[in-house]
């Protein structure tokens, strides 16, 4: 093996300094989207052991009354787009006429929606252990005129 000239162990030594530097000031001020820099908080901490799990669903009622799940299968829209603009949604319930759009684009066999709603069902947890209760909230509605 040949050993690393004096510029060499210089440059090393400056990069290890450097990036100890940024690893240090992103975890102390740093958020997420500074990672690697920055903590990762989503597997940093832990969720409240006694605290309910939520699960987000996307729901529509036809024009018989049936309620219909909406998915990625029969509208185009991923769970994860919508829970990204969950309050965009709660802030102007009349965006899921879009989902509502969208749902009748990719099921034109299926019955129109006359209503689609963002609902959160909170699972009861007690000790990290689902207690297999739980309830559910309406947290965005759109009903068509």
């Amino acid at each position: 093996m040949s050993e690393l000239s004096v510029r060499g162990r210089w440059t090393r030594v400056v990069a290890t300094v450097l990036c100890g530097g940024l690893l240090l000031a992103g975890t102390l001020y740093g958020q997420d989207d500074d990672f690697p820099f920055g903590p990762f908080r989503m597997y940093s901490t832990g969720p409240d052991p006694n605290g309910d799990a939520r699960d987000t669903r996307v729901e529509g009622t036809d024009d018989q009354g049936r309620t219909v799940p909406i998915t990625e299968g029969n509208s185009g829209i991923r769970r994860a787009e919508i829970e990204g603009q969950q309050q965009a949604y709660v802030d102007t319930p009349s965006r899921l006429a879009e989902v509502a759009a969208a749902y009748q684009e990719h099921s034109p066999a299926a019955a129109p929606l006359r209503s689609v709603r963002i609902v959160i069902r909170w699972h009861g947890i007690e000790e990290a252990r689902p207690t297999g209760t739980f309830r559910d909230q309406v947290i965005a509605e759109w009903t068509r005129p």
